[in-house]
């Protein structure tokens, strides 16, 4: 058999240094699936949902750097995409969607007429295009490989006749390379500003995930000139957390302590990070009367008051050219620091009658290894793991800043393959779960043993929250008792159901242990929504429903 274009394709996919291809398999690719099989280099992932491989595929994008390819028939099938082809783009995660689209002859594959979705992914992509021509498919692959690297990563989308893949291909196999970012202007830059951190009284620096890859340069920087640094929402792993220059994370329902440094600042320093909502504080920060520098390559506009300068370079060079031209600083750590790491110390709960969702962290964190990646959900129970784990090592959070359920799950079935030496654990409210718990079938289908941390509490807590506070009572927001233990070991994975607080520390012990996919049922109290609120203050000491 000839060089098909599906053949050609699998062959970039393994010269771009590809290592997965996510989908819900359908027949619209039948040859690209017959290719794969064929490779080792490229390994194909069933997943059981297109959201939970949209989401496997961002989460493997996130961690490594290097983008996963998804793949998506018409329809549901594409439609079913959309919620982690979104996360890719807002968390400025490399990914290639692969969608496929009507027949170049629909007469002579018998297909009935079905509308292209491809420009639906316009909005959130970096780049969307159709192939007009079975030829155009390695093409446009290769140069979608190249462009959702460049600049600010992000999700690329190639619409594909679903009669393509088979075609011979003759031509030669395009080639796909990343273009290496302009640097001719760095260090006129880092001249300008290591001048303004000399003359600043107070500089701060705002990390993301796109400085993950300058860790020891942005530790180093840290320290000789003296910079508080705070990790942008969900980007905890971008600056370990024990280190005394920590200024805090800026995510939801922080201690109004940790943004001390930030409010007397006179500078920002934002690295790799686009400065969201949840990072401003609502946009609260930086105000008009702060000087704001913006590193990081293909960065968007910032509609703001006050001084704005703009960096177009990968954050580790700029590091090293600020960290060569810059006075050192010698000012001692703040003690703000100081009050930051008091924060993250979990509060005692020794007389609590329930289990605390902080002994879950406090377990968890004192058993699993300390590179172990955690993957979390939106929802209330995320402030606890966000302000009590303390991460230390790179690349060991998974969370999608754009409030996504659904996301721990698969993320985690993503990152043990991604990474399969270190432990997993995805930590998601009950709603999340049943969203996408079954791809934990996925996991135990291709021995990826995550473990999954279900906080269970009966009730949407942050809507619960919203309510308590706006009306003094509660509405929809009580939902039942799930048996999660008993559905994971239908699915295949071992179950356990906890709900009392000294059944934590040798369970979780037990299915760290286990070569096998394990869930945790945990029964939180009700009452505990956040790690400074209590559901019966707010409602004027009237205890929610119990579990």
């Amino acid at each position: 058999m000839g060089t098909t274009v599906a053949h050609t394709a699998v062959r970039i996919l393994i010269e771009a240094r590809v290592r997965r291809v996510y989908a819900v398999v359908g027949e619209s690719f039948l040859e690209l699936l017959d290719a794969l099989r064929r490779e080792r280099e490229v390994a194909l992932v069933s997943a059981r949902h297109d959201s939970g491989a949209a989401f496997m595929a961002e989460a493997e994008g996130k961690l490594t750097d290097r983008p996963a390819v998804l793949l998506a028939s018409r329809g549901p099938s594409a439609t079913g995409l959309v919620l982690g082809v979104q996360t890719a783009y807002q968390d400025e995660t490399p990914m290639v969607v692969l969608l496929e689209t009507p027949a170049l002859d629909p007469v002579l594959t018998g297909e009935v007429p079905a509308t292209d979705l491809t420009s639906t992914f316009e909005p959130i992509s970096k780049w969307c295009v159709r192939a007009e021509d079975p030829d155009d498919v390695p093409h446009l692959l290769a140069e979608g490989l190249a462009r959702c690297r460049e600049g600010r990563p992000g999700p690329v989308v190639i619409g594909v006749p679903s009669d393509a893949w088979g075609v011979p291909y003759d031509s030669a196999k395009p080639a796909a390379t990343v273009r290496p970012p302009a640097t001719g202007t760095l260090g006129r830059s880092a001249e300008a500003v290591a001048a303004l951190v000399d003359e600043a009284r107070y500089p701060v620096v705002i990390v993301g995930g796109r400085a993950r890859s300058a860790r020891e340069e942005l530790i180093a920087v840290a320290d000789e000139l003296s910079l508080p640094v705070y990790n942008a929402f969900r980007r905890q792993d971008a600056f370990p957390e024990n280190h005394e220059r920590y200024a805090g994370h800026l995510g939801l329902g922080i201690p109004a302590r940790q943004l001390d440094a930030l409010e007397r600042a006179d500078l920002v320093l934002a690295l790799g990070t686009q400065l969201d909502e949840v990072t401003t504080q609502g946009y609260r920060y930086p105000t008009a009367q702060q000087t704001l520098v913006l590193v990081g390559t293909g960065m968007e506009e910032q509609r703001r008051r006050g001084l704005t300068f703009r960096v177009d370079s990968e954050v580790e060079p700029f590091l090293r050219e600020l960290r060569s031209i810059a006075s050192p600083r010698t000012r001692r750590a703040s003690a703000a620091n100081a009050a930051v790491h008091t924060f993250m110390t979990p509060p005692d709960t020794s007389g609590e009658s329930r289990v605390h969702p902080a002994d879950v962290v406090r377990v968890l964190r004192k058993l699993a290894p300390e590179d172990t990646v955690v993957t979390s959900d939106a929802g209330n129970f995320a402030q606890f793991m966000h302000r009590y784990w303390c991460f230390t090592e790179p690349r060991s959070q998974l969370g999608p800043s754009n409030a996504a359920m659904g996301y721990a799950v698969p993320a985690a079935v993503a990152a043990k393959l991604a990474e399969p030496r270190r432990a997993v654990v995805a930590m998601v409210g009950d709603a999340g779960t049943l969203m996408t718990g079954q791809e934990i079938e996925t996991a135990v289908r291709y021995r990826a043993p995550v473990m999954v941390v279900v906080f269970q509490n009966g009730l949407h807590g942050p809507l619960a929250v919203h309510q308590a506070r706006t009306h003094g009572r509660l509405s929809g927001v009580t939902v039942p008792i799930v048996d999660f233990a008993s559905w994971a070991r239908g699915l295949g994975a071992a179950g356990y159901t906890v709900d009392d607080r000294h059944q934590l520390e040798p369970i979780v012990a037990s299915a760290l242990v286990r070569q096998r996919p394990c869930v945790i049922d945990v029964r939180t109290d009700p009452d505990v929504v956040t790690p400074d609120v209590r559901l019966s203050t707010l409602l004027g000491a009237v205890r929610p429903p119990a579990s």
